[in-house]
């Protein structure tokens, strides 16, 4: 059997949530892969599909959401396929998800370490209640608290908010998972908490070879982390590239209105941050053409009656924008 290149491959996945108001089409045909071992940021505003679309790959979706078209292999096994007992056994073992708000996620009436044995107990059945807390105070190590052996009989409310998503992280990868999913993990965090953690992902992922989807809307934080970057508006993916072509080189008009809107380091001076003018879509009743049309300063006549296609741009960038074509066209046309 010929192996698999890549870990994950998302094909034209599509969720809706069917509301008494209508269907709303909270991701609507996005693609994209990942590889072993690869770091992926996942951005865009709030609202744009971000989070559905992370929850629908490991059967989490809330009600009235719902996988209405696509497909999702790991690993060329077929994900919307699985039982949900087959679902139970993937999550926690093969995949593991970091949420945003660590002071909720943890059940503030179990001690750390009994809710970390009981992730790795759900797994592995056979494990001797002595060798779980092991592994817990050894995971509560490695993702830097001091004093583990102590810590692991410790409640919630006596960690504090780093030391949560700390927590949190060594949850996730007790069973060694070989995807991790971080929805917006340092979201809840102070700037300085917030780069002790993202320096421990990056450390931990080199030294578990775990490959991270980041969700996120800090462009900062995926220069930080993530190799490839996929930016979301409405549903749809409208840039991919490497961090390094993305923010180098952004082509797609809403790419250029996040960078634009963000404060820089290099600015010269005091320069004015540009918002990206209007309010998002109307999911309900999005428009005919381009979803960003009704926002992009550069919007022109066939942007508002047809959809844009991708325009391949080399070196795995790609955008869905009718100026590439206009472009692309010029320098045909010039040759």
């Amino acid at each position: 059997m010929e192996e698999n290149k890549n870990l994950l491959e998302v094909k034209d996945l599509k969720v809706s949530f069917f509301t008494p108001a209508g269907e709303v089409k909270a991701v609507n045909g996005i693609s994209y892969t990942l590889g072993y071992n690869e770091v992926m940021g996942i951005v865009g505003e709030s609202g744009s599909g971000k989070s559905v679309e992370a929850y629908s790959l490991i059967g989490l979706l809330a009600n009235p959401g719902k996988v209405v078209g696509g497909s999702v292999t790991f690993e060329g096994e077929d994900l919307l396929a699985y039982t949900p007992e087959q679902m139970r056994e993937f999550r926690g073992n093969k995949v593991s998800m970091i949420f945003q708000n660590p002071m909720t996620c943890l059940n503030p009436v179990y001690t750390i370490g009994d809710q970390l044995m009981e992730a790795l107990t759900c797994h592995d059945k056979n494990i001797k209640k002595e060798e779980a807390r092991a592994k817990a105070i050894e995971m509560l190590e490695l993702v830097g608290i001091n004093n583990a052996s102590k810590r692991v009989d410790q409640y919630p409310h006596e960690f504090s908010g780093g030391m949560r998503q700390r927590a949190m992280i060594a949850m996730a990868l007790i069973c060694s998972p070989k995807l991790l999913i971080a929805d917006e993990p340092t979201t809840a965090l102070d700037v300085t908490i917030q780069a002790q953690i993202l320096e421990l992902m990056k450390s931990l992922q080199k030294k578990e070879n775990t490959s991270i989807i980041f969700i996120t809307h800090n462009l900062g934080v995926v220069a930080e982390i993530c190799d490839r970057v996929s930016v979301m508006y409405a549903g749809h993916i409208v840039e991919q590239a490497t961090v390094e072509d993305l923010f180098y080189h952004p082509m797609h008009p809403y790419t250029k209105g996040l960078l634009a809107s963000q404060p820089r380091l290099d600015a010269d001076g005091h320069e004015r941050l540009i918002p990206i003018e209007g309010t998002p879509i109307d999911l309900l009743n999005p428009p005919q053409g381009c979803n960003f049309g009704p926002r992009c300063k550069d919007c022109m006549k066939i942007c508002l009656r047809e959809k844009p296609p991708y325009a391949d741009l080399g070196n795995g960038h790609i955008s869905a924008c009718w100026l590439h074509y206009k472009d692309l066209k010029k320098e045909e046309e010039n040759k």
